[in-house]
């Protein structure tokens, strides 16, 4: 009975010693850019002004800001792109905008546009006035 029970305190020693190690790599992401929030703000407005598609703000913030985006507060400082993932040109999308007329225009293809905003359905029927889409011509 004792041995068993020294194996269960040394396993969970091990558990936490192997999660708590400070040598382990971090592997958090870098901000590359931030934006301090000003009143009046909303996400698809910090997006469009800012230059960054709706999709990364929101996950460059994950965790931050919620998924109805209405817990911003003045002074607040965002993330607005990762290193490595700061996606750029952005389209502001239209009413009547479709994927393969925005893809056309951006000088890309709906295949690259929907990989860069896994966000959008791949019929494209979720897109919305004023989201901003990432319309790189290569995939970020």
């Amino acid at each position: 009975m004792f041995a068993r029970a020294q194996l269960i305190v040394l396993a969970v020693a091990g558990v936490y010693l192997a999660n708590a190690n400070p040598l382990k790599a971090r592997a958090d992401p870098v901000c590359a850019r931030t934006y301090t929030v000003v009143a009046g703000d909303t996400c698809d407005k910090i997006s469009a002004s800012e230059g960054v598609s709706t999709y990364q703000l929101a996950t460059a913030n994950a965790g931050v800001i919620n998924a109805a985006c209405d817990n911003l507060w003045v002074d607040q400082v965002i993330c607005l792109a990762l290193e490595g993932k700061d996606c750029s040109p952005v389209h502001v999308v239209v009413a009547g905008d479709s994927c393969d007329a925005i893809a056309d225009a951006a000088g890309t293809t709906s295949a690259t546009l929907l990989a860069n905003n896994p966000n959008v359905d791949a019929d494209c029927a979720n897109i919305y006035p004023d989201e901003v889409l990432c319309v790189s011509p290569t995939v970020v």
